[in-house]
């Protein structure tokens, strides 16, 4: 239970956490779509009112260092558990370092089933070193061990990103890949990449927002149906010449194919691991490999593999039923404790960042604490590229919100506005500008609403994305030039800080920050506002009453 706040009694209204998805700080302006944008709300708040900046990367959220950017899923674990706990790249790699992956019981039943049947392990994920959902690393780490094993065939199903890493950066990684398992392959070892595609063309789907992608997975990588290439170097160059301007996260499916047949296929007693370490765009293939009656498509055949994720990537529905790595246990949150002192929560968002607010917040826990006092609405997204539609559902967000903020009924409530993120994904400049602008507008019809329910908005981030929408140099910092002379487009978060704006129009409160607050801090603020103290395992929040 929550002890009461030895001076402040709570405010009487609402406390409203506001997340701009991927809307980040960066005092440099040029391929900044925040600072280019028009946003006088946000200028507003930012003269006007308390504010600091907050870290949303590294070390902060629980990533193996501060080289490595935030994402969304560690910074919602951080904004609703209120204190940092090692997250899935870290306990990865941790894992293989000491062994202990390789030791666990998934490991062992994953070769185990593929040295008894004399069959194929299959690894299906995220192809890159973006360290987000995956590293490549990690993928290199488990061939080497599945040989030494005893194994003699691997196949490895890639699925290009472009989103956490460079947008064009595939064949960076897939010719060194290609040389080290041409070094694997001899004394009766097998390794080759079988299928590939974009991460947003197929399998990697969240939310349940396009079973579609899934689908075009599924008859990729497990059927073999899909256009045939010789390598995939050769598919990546084909496809990109046949679709000028197409990134890597866009590519179409395709399978590598000898005498004309597909090397890859997955059959009956295969083993097959999801190598993602991250959860929500491997759940739905997950389930479409475990479970026995399968609605969402026709998977036209249903192999019987031994498979496993690299983590448990939903805990409460127990998917996958086999993992490598233990996820992290997050106890303790603001949701939980919420629940238990009787007061009322909302969460809202869209499709996109639907599970963000909800399972992530709540630390990587499916469903409510508590029925009766939480309430969670889900804006379904639109089935469009996103830079085609840079204001998503930001209006009917804004809309549902201010409605459910008049009932009187939640003292407090969480919004994700996904638009800089998913948006800044694209690398399209000048819609992240208008997503930018999105957001300023939502936060000018929300903020009269707050004011006048006598509440307070915490307005922050989870991290960076649309302030950086250029690749810059490591050396001079500034935009690396394509082979046309202009600034190459980034589509991947940044390590910039993201601004925590405390917005009260009867100025309770002063902000505080020691200089290395986190995203972790908003928790201990919230219930602050409220009128009680943090729990002792929080960090501290940052706001001093005056």
């Amino acid at each position: 239970m929550l002890k009461k706040h030895p001076t402040f009694p709570g405010v009487k209204g609402p406390v409203v956490t506001i997340i701009m998805d991927g809307i980040g700080y960066s005092p440099k302006t040029f391929g900044n779509a925040i600072a280019q944008a028009y946003t006088p709300t946000l200028d507003r708040l930012l003269a006007t009112c308390q504010h600091t900046f907050l870290k949303a990367h590294g070390k902060a959220v629980g990533m193996p260092s501060d080289e490595d950017m935030g994402n969304s899923e560690v910074g919602h674990n951080a904004l609703g558990s209120g204190q940092v706990y090692n997250q899935g790249a870290s306990l990865v790699a941790e894992a293989i370092a000491s062994g202990t992956l390789f030791q666990g019981a998934a490991w062992r039943e994953i070769i185990a089933n593929a040295r008894e049947h004399g069959s194929t392990l299959h690894f299906i994920g995220l192809f890159s070193d973006g360290n987000v959902h995956s590293h490549i690393d990690h993928l290199k780490a488990m061939i080497v061990r599945a040989k030494a094993d005893g194994l003699q065939r691997v196949r490895v199903h890639i699925l290009l990103d472009g989103r956490d890493v460079p947008e064009t950066s595939a064949l960076d990684y897939v010719g060194p890949f290609e040389t080290f398992l041409a070094e694997l392959r001899k004394d009766g070892f097998d390794a080759r990449i079988a299928s590939g595609g974009g991460r947003m063309s197929i399998t990697m789907d969240r939310y349940e927002a396009d079973w579609d992608m899934v689908e075009r997975g599924w008859r990729t990588h497990v059927l073999g149906e899909a256009r045939h290439f010789e390598s995939a170097t050769q598919a990546i160059e084909t496809l990109r010449a046949e679709h000028p301007g197409i990134i890597d996260q866009n590519l179409p499916p395709f399978v590598i194919v000898q005498d004309g047949e597909s090397i890859g296929r997955i059959f009956d007693k295969d083993s097959v691991i999801f190598f993602n370490f991250r959860g929500d765009r491997a759940i739905e293939m997950s389930r479409a490999f475990e479970e026995e009656e399968f609605a969402p498509f026709d998977r036209v055949r249903h192999p019987g593999v031994t498979y496993a994720g690299m983590l448990q990537y939903d805990g409460d529905l127990g998917i996958p039923r086999r993992y490598l790595v233990s996820p992290p246990a997050i106890r303790d949150t603001l949701g939980e404790y919420l629940a238990a002192e009787g007061i009322t929560q909302l969460a809202i968002s869209e499709t996109q960042k639907y599970g963000h607010v909800t399972y992530f917040w709540n630390g990587n826990r499916s469903g409510k604490f508590n029925e009766t006092l939480e309430t969670y609405v889900e804006i379904p997204s639109d089935k469009v590229p996103f830079e085609q539609r840079p204001w998503m559902k930001s209006a009917e967000i804004t809309d549902e919100l201010i409605r459910q903020l008049k009932t009187g009924k939640h003292r407090t409530a969480r919004v994700n506005y996904a638009n800089g993120d998913m948006v800044g994904h694209t690398g399209n400049y000048q819609a992240t500008i208008i997503a930018v602008e999105t957001v300023d507008l939502a936060l000018a019809r929300l903020l009269p609403v707050i004011d006048a329910l006598e509440g307070v908005a915490l307005i922050t981030a989870d991290h960076g994305n649309a302030d950086e929408m250029y690749e810059l140099d490591k050396k001079t910092g500034e935009p690396q030039q394509s082979v046309h002379g202009i600034p190459k487009a980034k589509t991947s978060h940044t390590l910039n800080p993201v601004p925590f704006i405390y917005y009260d129009s009867r100025r309770r409160a002063v902000v505080t920050n020691p200089g290395d607050a986190g995203l972790s801090a908003v928790a201990a603020t919230t219930v602050n506002l409220l009128g009680y103290q943090a729990p002792g395992m929080w960090d501290r929040g940052l706001l001093e009453f005056r």
